[in-house]
């Protein structure tokens, strides 16, 4: 039977919701599931998941290393690989449940480590380990690797997939997590958002026209796209601009989403210099077509949309704690009182970090 384009594609598909608390509070999963559950049908079960910052204080100085595994004998080579570099002080399974709608799950395990003594720039041989493993080791997929934080993702619906990995044993003062509605890409459990590098996250509603041009920019610098969907791209973009070359988020928003040339020539001029540097000297790393994506990182949460506003993206606020959805609803029945509710202006950033600036 023919179908209409309605009947197999939304085009607004995928959901992304967000909250962090500046002071610091740290909650459990369960309200971040119920937001995600509101916008089901923004999801076609093809991928959902959740990022959680401060989830292991008593491990806040290890990387947590979360692998996806295929077979035993890529869990027992990638395990080699860890050994020699790094020193593990814990390993374990993920916990999980049972869940009707979950399947052909690969093997999930957890890794505490440190780099060995002899290893220089620590973050930087964790991040080219990461990469390396992703790229070379068929079967093996390092899918979360930051400190005091975790990815859990999984082929899906969203809510689904929380309540898999029993998101309500975790306590954090971020949580942002993703529906996946796939138009372009194949649904596998490493294609689903969040995507994640170290302590960078991303989840992602939308289309990038510009992947391509992005990818091979990156790909200069030691990155490898390998997980089928454009959202990688964007992760490692922000690796590069802010723990690299050392750019603040409001200037990485300012890249990704650079400001049309006639907003930058009507800027004071100190401004006008500033936004003509970033967009001329970063013209590939510019990421075209529409968007919205969260982005975590220790001690905060950013929140873009395209310069167009081409995707939804609503922000509410109640005392410390801010809010941030594809939709409304799914902020009003997890905090019906909101003390300021706004959705923001195309590319306009919104940036939240915790009150005392340190790391929770």
């Amino acid at each position: 039977m023919l179908q209409k384009e309605g009947q197999v594609r939304i085009p607004a598909g995928c959901a992304i919701s967000g909250i962090f608390h500046k002071d610091g509070a740290r909650e459990n999963g369960t309200r971040i599931i119920d937001s995600i559950r509101t916008m089901h049908d923004r999801s076609n079960g093809l991928g959902g998941g959740f990022a959680g910052y401060g989830i292991y204080p008593e491990y806040a100085d290890y990387y947590a290393f979360h692998v996806f595994f295929d077979t035993q004998a890529a869990k027992d080579e990638c395990e080699r690989e860890i050994e020699k570099h790094f020193d593990i002080v814990n390993l374990s399974k993920i916990p999980t449940r049972q869940h009707p709608r979950i399947t052909d799950e690969p093997m999930i395990w957890r890794y505490f480590v440190t780099p060995l003594p002899t290893k220089l720039a620590a973050r930087e041989f964790t991040a080219r380990f990461v990469i390396r493993i992703n790229h070379t080791l068929d079967g093996a997929y390092v899918f979360s690797s930051g400190k005091n934080m975790g990815v859990f993702k999984a082929n899906g619906f969203p809510e689904d997939v929380g309540e898999y990995y029993m998101l309500e044993n975790y306590e954090a003062y971020s949580w942002t997590c993703h529906g996946r509605y796939p138009t372009n890409t194949p649904g596998w459990w490493g294609g689903a958002h969040p995507f994640a590098l170290l302590d960078t996250t991303v989840v992602h509603n939308g289309e990038i026209s510009s992947y391509d041009a992005n990818r091979r920019f990156i790909e200069m610098f030691g990155y490898s796209c390998d997980l089928l969907t454009d959202t990688e791209v964007i992760t490692y973009i922000i690796d590069y601009l802010g723990r690299k070359l050392g750019l603040t988020y409001p200037e990485i928003s300012n890249v990704i989403a650079a400001p049309f040339w006639s907003t930058i020539e009507k800027q004071e001029p100190r401004e006008r210099e500033r936004l003509t540097y970033l967009r001329n000297a970063f013209a590939s790393l510019m990421v075209t077509g529409p968007f919205s994506i969260l982005v975590g990182y220790t001690g905060g949460l950013m929140a873009l949309n395209d310069r167009l506003k081409l995707r939804s993206m609503v922000v509410g606020e109640k005392d410390e704690t801010v809010y941030i959805a594809s939709e409304e609803c799914a902020i009003r029945v997890i905090a019906p009182e909101l003390d300021k509710i706004w959705a923001p202006r195309g590319g306009e950033a919104v940036i939240v970090n915790l009150n005392d600036g340190g790391n929770k």
